[in-house]
C-alpha cells in the first residue's frame, strides 16, 4: 500500500515538474537574449572601435567616479566600483548601443538627499542603506520592464530629448569651468549660480591650468577634424597630461598649482549585501520609487538621444529590464545607484563606439587600470579632462536639429524652450518631466480640436468631386461636413459649438451628411453628442447622415447604443448611395425653385 502511494506521488511530482517546465518553455525569454540583434554583426573593426572608445570612457570614469562617490556621500571608491559590474550588465542586457551606465551626478546627488537624513554619510549605516536602496530600485525598474512599461518612454518627444541634451550639455561645461580656469570654487547647482560663482573668482585664474586646458581642447578639435582616424580624445588627454608634467617640471608645483585625479584604491569591488528588513524596506520605498522614476527617465532620455544620433532605435522595455539588473547586480558588488550617464555616454558616441561591447570592455579595462594603473592617475590633471568635457558637450549640442525646429513649428519650438531653459536653470529631472507634460498639454489641445471641413460638389474635378474649396457652390438644404480626428471627451465641447454654430448660422440647411472616414474611434461622449445632433436634426424636419464609416467606428457606435434604428438607416457605405438617399429625403418644393444643380439627381 505504502509503495503504491509512494508511486502516485512520484506520479504527481513528475506531472508537476512537467508542466512547470510546459509553462517555463511558453514564457517570452527574448528579454534575456537582446545580444542576439547586434552580437552576430561584431567583426575585427567594430572591436577596434569599441577598444578605443571603451579605453577614453574608462580614463574619464575615474576621476568622474570619485567625485560622484563624494556628492553621494559615500566612500570613494564606491564610485568606481558603480562603474564596473552595473556597466557590463546594463550594457549586456539593454538595447542601447552607446549608453553607459554608472554613477551619475543627478543620481549621487538625489541619494544623498534621501539618505542623509537617515544615517551619517560615509559610516556604513549609510553604505548598507545605499546598497539597498540601489536593490530597490533595481527590483522597481525590472518589474517595470516585465509590466511592459517601457511605452512610457514614448511620451518623450523628440523635442524635449533635444532640448533636454542641450541644456545638458551646458551644464557639463558649466561644471567643468572651475578645473578648465583652475579655481577654487562651488560648482554645485544650476547654471546662473555657477555663473555666479565664477564670476566671484575670475580673478583667482590660473594661468598653467587654463593652458593645459585650451591646449587639450585644441588638440581634441583639431585631431577630429584633419585627424578623424585617430582617437582624438586619447591624443588631447595625452598631450595634455605631458604638458601639465612639463610646465610642473620648469615652474615647480607650487607655481603652477595643476590640480590632478590624486592616487587612487587598487582593489576590485568586494562583495556586498542590502539589508532586506521590513524596516528598511518601509524607510526606503518612497525614496526608491522617486530614484526608480528619476533614473529610468535618465537613462531612456540618454538612450533615444543618441540613436536618435546614431539612426537606430531603443526599446524601451528592454532598457528598464537592463537597468534593473545593473542595480540589483550592483547592490551585490558594492555599487549604488547606476543609470545612464550623459558625459561616458556622449563621451562613448563620440569616441566612436559601435556596439554595447565599448561599455563592457570600458569597465574591464577600469577594473585593470584600478588594479594596476591606479596609482598613476595622479599625473592626469582635471584642467585636460575639463578640456575633453568642453568638446564632448559641444559635440552634443545638435544645432541642426535645433534650427529645423525654431523653423518648423511653435509647438515644438516651445516644448524645446522649457525643456532646455529648465535644465539650465531648474534641475535635469525637472527639464524631463516639464517637456513631457508640455508635449502631452499641446497634444491634447491639438486633439481637442479636431479640423471640421465643409465640402462640396466641384465640377471641375472628374466625377465632380468633393473638395473643400470654400467658394464652390452649396446645396441651400444640405451640408457635407469631414471631421479629421477623434471624437471624445475631450473634442466634444469643439464639435458642439461647431454644430450649433451650423444650425444658427444655416437654418435653412437642416440636412447634414458627415464624412466619417476622418474619425478613428468615439468613446461614449463622442456618440452622445452624434446621437444629440441626429436628434436636434430630426426634431426640425431635416436628417443628419454618416458617410464612409469604418468597421472600428460602426462597432463603438453600436456597442454605446448611439444609432437607434432610424440613425442606422441613416448610415453609408459610399458617396454616391448617401447623395441619392439623401436627395430623396429632401424638400421637394424648395429643389423646384433652386437654380444651384450641384448633384446629378437635381437635373434629374
Amino acid at each position: 500500500m505504502k509503495t503504491l502511494r509512494s508511486l502516485n506521488l512520484a506520479e504527481k511530482a513528475q506531472q508537476s515538474l512537467a508542466a512547470s517546465a510546459r509553462v517555463l518553455r511558453s514564457l517570452d525569454w527574448s528579454w534575456s537574449t537582446p545580444y542576439k540583434n547586434w552580437l552576430p554583426k561584431v567583426g575585427p573593426a567594430e572591436i577596434k572601435a569599441d577598444l578605443l572608445a571603451a579605453l577614453t570612457g574608462a580614463i574619464v570614469v575615474l576621476p568622474q567616479g570619485v567625485a560622484f562617490a563624494t556628492i553621494a556621500g559615500m566612500p570613494p571608491e564606491y564610485g568606481l566600483y558603480a562603474g564596473m559590474v552595473p556597466a557590463i550588465i546594463a550594457a549586456w542586457f539593454g538595447s542601447s548601443r552607446h549608453l553607459v551606465s554608472g554613477p551619475t551626478t543627478a543620481a549621487s546627488v538625489v541619494l544623498f538627499s534621501a539618505l542623509s537624513v537617515m544615517a551619517l554619510p560615509g559610516s556604513p549605516d549609510y553604505v548598507v542603506l545605499a546598497l539597498t536602496l540601489t536593490f530597490m530600485v533595481g527590483v522597481m525598474e525590472l518589474a517595470l520592464g516585465f509590466a511592459r512599461l517601457g511605452a512610457l518612454v514614448n511620451f518623450i518627444s523628440h523635442s524635449v530629448v533635444v532640448g533636454f541634451t542641450a541644456g545638458a550639455a551646458v551644464l557639463i561645461a558649466a561644471k567643468q569651468l572651475k578645473h578648465f580656469f583652475g579655481v577654487e570654487m562651488d560648482s554645485g547647482g544650476n547654471l546662473h549660480e555657477i555663473v555666479f560663482h565664477f564670476g566671484q573668482h575670475l580673478l583667482e585664474t590660473n594661468p598653467s591650468a587654463t593652458l593645459v586646458a585650451a591646449v587639450t581642447l585644441g588638440i581634441g578639435i583639431a585631431c577630429k577634424r584633419w585627424l578623424p582616424k585617430i582617437p582624438y580624445m586619447i591624443v588631447a588627454m595625452i598631450v595634455g597630461s605631458l604638458l601639465a608634467l612639463g610646465l610642473t617640471d620648469w615652474l615647480g608645483a607650487a607655481q603652477t598649482g595643476i590640480a590632478t585625479v590624486g592616487a587612487l584604491p587598487s582593489t576590485l569591488p568586494p562583495l556586498s549585501a542590502p539589508s532586506l528588513t521590513l524596516e528598511h524596506i518601509r524607510q526606503l520605498a518612497p525614496s526608491a520609487l522617486a530614484v526608480t522614476l528619476f533614473a529610468l527617465t535618465e537613462a531612456v532620455s540618454i538612450g533615444r538621444s543618441l540613436a536618435a544620433r546614431g539612426g537606430y532605435r531603443i526599446d524601451g522595455n528592454q532598457e528598464f529590464i537592463g537597468q534593473g539588473l545593473s542595480n540589483i547586480a550592483g547592490s551585490f558588488f558594492s555599487g549604488y545607484v547606476a543609470t545612464g550617464s550623459f558625459n561616458r555616454s556622449g563621451i562613448n558616441y563620440e569616441a566612436g563606439a559601435r556596439t554595447p561591447l565599448a561599455s563592457i570592455f570600458a569597465a574591464f579595462m577600469l577594473m585593470a587600470i584600478v588594479l594596476l594603473v591606479a596609482p598613476y592617475a595622479s599625473y592626469l590633471p582635471k584642467a585636460a579632462m575639463a578640456g575633453i568635457l568642453f568638446l564632448v558637450a559641444w559635440n552634443l549640442v545638435d544645432f541642426v536639429e535645433i534650427r529645423h525646429i525654431l523653423h518648423s513649428s511653435k509647438r515644438e519650438t516651445a516644448v524645446l524652450g522649457v525643456t532646455f531653459f529648465s535644465a539650465i536653470f531648474l534641475e535635469l529631472e525637472f527639464a524631463i518631466f516639464a517637456g513631457v507634460l508640455l508635449s502631452l498639454v499641446l497634444y491634447l489641445e491639438r486633439t481637442s480640436k479636431p479640423r471640421i471641413v465643409t465640402l462640396a460638389p466641384n465640377p471641375f474635378l472628374p466625377n465632380h468631386a468633393f473638395s473643400s474649396d470654400p467658394e464652390l457652390t452649396q446645396c441651400p438644404q444640405l451640408r457635407f461636413l469631414r471631421i479629421d480626428g477623434s471624437l471624445f471627451f475631450g473634442s466634444v465641447p469643439h464639435v458642439e459649438q461647431f454644430f450649433d454654430k451650423l444650425r444658427a448660422e444655416y437654418p435653412q440647411q437642416k440636412h447634414l451628411a458627415l464624412f466619417a472616414n476622418g474619425i478613428n474611434f468615439v468613446d461614449l461622449q463622442g456618440g452622445q453628442t452624434l446621437s444629440r445632433e441626429i436628434a436636434k436634426r430630426f426634431a426640425d424636419g431635416g436628417g443628419m447622415y454618416l458617410i464612409n464609416v469604418k468597421q472600428g467606428l460602426w462597432e463603438e457606435l453600436e456597442r454605446c447604443g448611439c444609432l437607434d434604428d432610424t440613425g442606422a438607416r441613416n448610415v453609408f457605405q459610399s458617396k454616391t448611395a448617401a447623395i441619392r438617399g439623401i436627395y430623396q429625403k429632401l424638400d421637394k418644393s424648395v429643389c423646384a425653385t433652386c437654380d444651384k444643380r450641384i448633384f446629378r439627381e437635381c437635373n434629374a
